[in-house]
């Protein structure tokens, strides 16, 4: 399978997303939109995975690509390819679907546990989880969830963190992030640390790097159910 990422964030790649397209043999490419790099045509790729990065989705005046962007989201949802978007990349999705994107009540940066809804309990790429697993969180912002699609996941601070619709999933979440990924956040947007009911010290973050071996089994989960379920069609 052909996947290809977009990246917003010279420090934000595919993580182990990558780690398991390359065990799986499927072919990856990138556009990096930080460095303006041009996007591939739509039929040179079967999955589209659409990164974090720190800015917000209406910062089109600072980040004029992001009209690119979404434009061309829309073209690959509407060409039925397969797409992941994760932290800015679902935000990105729901708004090019109609959902609302805006300030969430808390910012959540650190570990903590997310829920499956029971509508994820008839999701086929959903009820393969656990009921509850630990997630990476990197967040100020929310969607709404976008019409046509399901609710699939929440946690205490942030109401919608997952959605399903059609051969589309957007997770709020990191689950891709590897031990490197979480240093270049802590180096790179430490600023965001502050204070806050579910921000957690960058001490706290450290001491549970654990968390990542555990977190990367949920991925691969989603992505092994993902790749089972929604193959490319002929």
């Amino acid at each position: 399978m052909r996947i290809h990422s977009l990246q917003h964030e010279r420090f934000e790649g595919l993580g182990n997303i990558e780690v398991w397209a390359k065990n799986k043999g499927h072919s990856i490419s990138r556009t990096l939109l930080f460095d303006n790099e041009k996007l591939p045509d739509i039929q040179d790729f079967d999955w589209l995975v659409i990164m974090g990065g720190s800015m917000n989705i209406y910062d089109e005046d600072t980040y004029p690509w992001l009209r690119e962007e979404k434009n061309f989201i829309a073209q690959a949802i509407a060409n039925n390819k397969i797409l992941l978007g994760v932290c800015l990349g679902s935000q990105l999705i729901a708004d090019v679907l109609g959902g609302k994107v805006s300030k969430n009540e808390y910012k959540e940066i650190g570990w903590f546990p997310v829920s499956l809804t029971i509508e994820a309990r008839d999701s086929s790429i959903f009820r393969s989880l656990p009921g509850t697993f630990i997630a990476f969180q990197w967040h100020g912002d929310t969607f709404k969830i976008p019409p046509g699609a399901k609710k699939m996941a929440q946690s205490e601070g942030c109401t919608n963190q997952a959605f399903e619709c059609g051969r589309t999933i957007g997770l709020q979440f990191h689950l891709e992030y590897s031990r490197k990924s979480i240093d270049l956040m802590l180096h790179n947007c430490s600023d965001d640390i502050v204070d806050g009911k579910y921000i957690q010290a960058s001490e706290e973050i450290l001491s549970k790097m654990g968390n990542v071996n555990e977190m990367n089994k949920t991925l691969d989960l989603i992505l092994d159910t993902m790749e089972r379920e929604f193959a490319p069609l002929e």
